[in-house]
């Protein structure tokens, strides 16, 4: 990896963690919702235990997706909503939007229950669906990709969601760490097929769950 790739890592995650929790909704949009999200996830704080990522991962999404302007948002693994509550409440700020899948009516369910209180079922499109089947069949396009389900599908998800990619586009995927290229579980056909890509280009942030950013910087 060039030295350049090294420098953007380091000034990504200097930009994105520059932010307190308190300042997240200084980004403009409409002051009550930004207050009810707030409350909302402060009376929730630490008890997400149902395979959802942690605070300082979430943060980390809702930066990506302001700073670059994302409107269009595709989830893979909705889980109970505490990573699609993040994104959708920055797709609120660029007047996007979040498709979120996932197979378990559980899990489904209680996503719905979270974003109705959370103010943002507006900006979310919540499925129950096999992701290994409906992410194929999603028209796109797509400028922001969340993947955080079965961790030995990821590069099955990422080739069936790249045709509709835009470029500047981010692929952003849970639970990953540059080490997996060197025969990591899960992932690691993932993170070794995407940093093989000349068109992509792949950074990491190793604290909190552990997550790559793929950003798509040509057609090919």
């Amino acid at each position: 990896m060039k030295n350049s790739k090294y420098i953007h890592t380091f000034l990504l995650v200097l930009l994105t963690f520059s932010l307190s929790f308190s300042s997240l909704a200084q980004n403009g949009g409409n002051n009550a919702l930004d207050e009810k999200v707030k409350k909302f996830l402060n009376e929730n704080s630490g008890r997400w235990y149902d395979m959802n990522i942690p605070t300082s991962d979430g943060q980390l999404l809702y930066d990506i997706i302001v700073k670059n302007n994302y409107k269009s948002a595709l989830e893979i693994g909705t889980s109970t909503g505490h990573s699609g509550v993040w994104i959708a409440w920055a797709l609120s700020k660029t007047g996007g939007k979040l498709i979120t899948v996932d197979i378990d009516e559980g899990r489904h369910k209680q996503a719905l229950e979270n974003f109705k209180k959370a103010g943002l079922s507006e900006y979310i499109d919540a499925r129950l669906a096999d992701a290994h089947q409906l992410v194929k069949e999603l028209k796109g396009p797509f400028d922001f990709v969340f993947s955080d389900a079965d961790k030995d599908w990821y590069k099955n998800y990422f080739t069936a969601v790249l045709p509709k990619l835009t470029v500047g586009a981010a692929f952003v995927a849970h639970n990953v760490s540059a080490r997996m290229r060197r025969g990591g579980w899960g992932s690691g056909d993932f993170v070794e097929h995407v940093l093989g890509l000349p068109f992509m280009e792949t950074t990491f942030v190793e604290r909190g769950g552990g997550i790559s950013i793929s950003v798509r910087r040509a057609e090919k």
